[in-house]
């Protein structure tokens, strides 16, 4: 074998691996339809038949509904603001606790700040990287109101422990589901379990439309809730004869015809975009899990792992070298793809998110510390280093993704993944030693 591409030897790769594109001529024609339309949004802010979209907005709608099981599917213009209308429509207000994890990106728990909420950290279970029940179970106080749940890199979280402790005590049950768009959990659609689930159409995501984002519900009532949000429903209200008028203010959340024409296209394609990557991150999980202190993601029984990224989890000390080192190496043998600059291989997800500055120094809105410190929350919420102990030491020491798996990629490219981190695992005794030096 050649000596290691970090120590001046051949790498394995030098051609890039396929670009992550599924814009085709399916979402051309349909954004020339619309074009041709001459109608590229048909909101109205007011009550009026228009109030919920024109109709390509209401066409994607009905077949998200279709697709995740439910009656209802509400359009956004992006996930962020379908965490937003979520937790608004969820009745969050100033001195309300919310429970959500800390490894996820930052908009599932501003969403909760948003409306004056003050989120709760829970942490995460070691194994599927979602909130962990006993830890839900510790942190709810008489000031808990919604409990957020992410379906982290797409496998789905506990949802049956989850919800019986919502049931209990009374909780709203909010999905992100960002990263976990046909994911399954006990052979139910993930966005029919809880009271709502925010999906994303971000452009780095399964499928997408540059931006957009989809919630579903079960429910009249929330999805309500979510179209005055959504809306400008403080125009909408009386109108429509509305009479609780608790967070049903609203903002233009809205998204375009041109967007959700090129969602429904998007949508048509996932179940053979999801195939193709399951198949590839199976086939990595066999060979790359099959060597000693590289475990590969757990895929628990009845549910479907839809895998935004592969996780896989580094043990140093079975290893015998650091996991920045071999993670450099492994890209050193490898290119990125067509459409990156950055490798397809990297240490750690993000942070624990009670690890920003906003949370450090509880600012928010304004000076006065709002909503972490005001007359509306009477807790103490705690955000010191140390209260999820699984997320940091999980992020600090052993976390590593891998986006090798994306369509289009063949099997054959996922050999050539598996030939370089062999590669590197046979030669760890030498990375090691240079690395410290």
């Amino acid at each position: 074998m050649s000596p290691l591409a970090l120590h001046g030897g051949k790498p394995v790769r030098t051609q890039r691996f396929p670009a992550h594109n599924f814009i085709g001529q399916e979402e051309k024609s349909a954004v020339l339809r619309v074009l041709d339309s001459g109608i590229l949004s048909q909101f109205l802010g007011t009550w009026h038949e228009d109030f919920y979209g024109g109709k390509a907005v209401r066409e994607l709608e009905a077949a998200w509904a279709e697709f995740v099981h439910v009656k209802h599917a509400v359009s956004v213009n992006s996930a962020a603001s379908g965490l937003l209308a979520a937790v608004g429509a969820a009745g969050i207000g100033p001195g309300d606790e919310v429970i959500v994890p800390p490894y996820t990106m930052s908009a599932t728990a501003t969403a909760i700040v948003n409306y004056g909420g003050v989120p709760v950290f829970a942490d995460i279970q070691a194994d599927t990287f979602c909130l962990n029940p006993e830890s839900i179970r510790q942190k709810i106080t008489s000031r808990t109101k919604a409990i957020m749940v992410v379906h982290l890199f797409g496998h789905p979280a506990d949802m049956d422990e989850i919800i019986f402790l919502a049931h209990e005590h009374g909780l709203i049950v909010i999905e992100d589901a960002a990263q976990a768009p046909g994911a399954i959990y006990k052979h139910r659609p993930v966005g029919s379990l809880g009271d709502m689930t925010v999906f994303s159409l971000n452009y780095h995501k399964h499928i997408h439309s540059g931006e957009g984002g989809v919630v579903s519900t079960g429910s009249d009532h929330f999805a309500e809730r979510l179209q005055l949000i959504r809306n400008h429903g403080e125009s909408v209200v009386e109108g429509k004869g509305v009479k609780d008028l608790v967070n049903t203010f609203g903002f233009n959340l809205r998204m375009t015809e041109v967007t959700a024409a090129i969602a429904l296209e998007q949508l048509r394609k996932l179940p053979r975009l999801l195939d193709q990557r399951i198949a590839n991150a199976d086939f990595l999980s066999k060979h790359l899990g099959a060597l000693p202190g590289i475990q590969a993601p757990v895929v628990r029984a009845k549910c479907k792992h839809v895998y935004y990224v592969q996780p896989f989890l580094f043990d140093e000390p079975k290893v015998g070298v650091p996991r920045d080192r071999f993670i450099e190496a492994v890209n050193a043998e490898l290119p990125t793809a067509e459409d990156r600059d950055e490798p397809l291989l990297s240490a750690g997800y993000q942070k624990p998110l009670y690890m920003l500055p906003m949370y450090q120094q509880q600012l928010a809105f304004g000076k006065s510390g709002f909503p972490f410190r005001s007359p509306h929350y009477q807790g103490k919420v705690d955000y010191h280093k140390g209260i999820c102990p699984v997320t940091e030491a999980v992020e600090e020491n052993r976390m590593m993704l891998s986006e090798y798996m994306r369509p289009p990629s063949t099997l054959k490219d996922m050999q050539d993944v598996v030939t370089a981190f062999v590669k590197v695992y046979e030669q760890r005794k030498s990375l090691a030693e240079t690395a410290a030096v």
